[in-house]
């Protein structure tokens, strides 16, 4: 009996919980369009947009303000000095545009990226420094910490982004102990990379009685049953863009008859769900179980409308709506040729 009451006693007010759990797990304001609510480990952000709509240099940012330092050498960088996994199912990241967009926030927390021209490039997502910025001096040690923050995997099918979930504890716990600090965030790039072609592909029969036949539903069951595992272990920010085709209205009805006429054995990814906003209609494809899966649900798109900044240059501009949780306002944004991005 005394045994009993020692543990329903407990070692901590709640008052102390509160203040250890703000310390360890603080919640923290990330850059545009994840400024408007603080993210806390456990939180899984869906990122939603069409092609071009910049998703993957907003994923970049967010990594930069992490794995930098608060503070460093006595000059403040702002960041969270934590560890990111990025998991690459799009197969295009490119590594240099982490590099330049690093280097220029680091310059740019010294004071020096005011005295250095940057030229517009590639949309004006991001550009490389012009020549004069070689002659800058930044803190080299700083940057090569930041860039073993940053931890990659490229996956080419879904056999692979299995794989690397089931093993992800262990190399994150090696991660862990030799680095001295714990990954924060998870990004993933895109989450519906291999829907189409897994959707093609006939299940695959199963070899015994106690295992499943693998179909993309039970792919997708398979994913979020991982990652959940994962968040127990190791507690983090999930934050996954996915590609989306804008539609009107009536093309989702018109999707929803063409996969019932198909009769395919997988019919719980044809219940499509719109989006609750109607500034972005747009057709959702993944299956329920991830779709119950995201806690957070933000789109993005390009708005057509361009602004001048700077040398009488045009910038595109584009538009994030937060879907989940519904907020009822909307903020425009651009994306420097620097890669800086500001709020309109």
């Amino acid at each position: 009996m005394a045994l009993e009451k020692g543990w329903i006693e407990g070692d901590e007010s709640g008052k102390e919980m509160l203040l250890r759990v703000l310390n360890e797990w603080p919640p923290f304001l990330l850059l545009p369009p994840f400024h408007r609510l603080p993210l806390r480990v456990g939180n899984v952000v869906e990122l939603v947009g069409p092609s071009l709509s910049a998703k993957t240099h907003i994923l970049i940012q967010a990594a930069i303000s992490c794995i930098l330092p608060k503070e460093w050498n006595g000059v403040h960088y702002g960041g969270l000095g934590r560890l990111v996994m990025f998991l690459d199912l799009d197969c295009r990241f490119d590594v240099s545009c982490l590099a330049q967009l690093l280097k220029h926030r680091i310059i740019q927390a010294n004071g020096s990226s005011s005295k250095v021209p940057s030229e517009q490039n590639d949309g004006g997502l991001w550009t490389g420094h012009s020549k004069k910025n070689s002659s800058i001096a930044y803190d080299e040690e700083l940057f090569a910490l930041c860039l073993r923050r940053f931890l990659y995997v490229r996956c080419y099918d879904s056999f692979e982004f299995l794989a690397t979930l089931k093993t992800l504890r262990f190399r994150l716990q090696k991660e862990r102990e030799a680095c001295g600090i714990s990954v924060h965030f998870l990004m993933i790039d895109s989450i519906g990379a291999f829907h189409w072609v897994d959707r093609a592909c006939r299940p695959l029969p199963h070899e015994g009685n106690n295992r499943k036949s693998l179909s993309l539903q039970s792919v997708s069951e398979t994913v979020v049953q991982e990652m959940r595992k994962l968040l127990l272990v190791h507690p983090m920010v999930v934050i996954a863009t996915k590609a989306i085709i804008i539609g009107d209205k009536n093309s989702a009805k018109e999707v929803k008859w063409k996969l019932r006429k198909l009769s395919t054995p997988d019919t719980s990814y044809v219940d499509n769900v719109k989006s609750n906003t109607q500034h972005v209609p747009y057709d959702e494809y993944m299956p329920s179980v991830w779709q119950s899966f995201v806690t957070h649900r933000i789109a993005i798109r390009l708005t057509g409308e361009h602004c001048a900044m700077g040398e009488n240059k045009e910038l595109s501009v584009y538009l994030s709506e937060w879907l989940l949780p519904p907020l009822k306002f909307s903020d425009k944004f651009a994306v420097l040729g620097d890669g800086t991005i500001i709020l309109l």
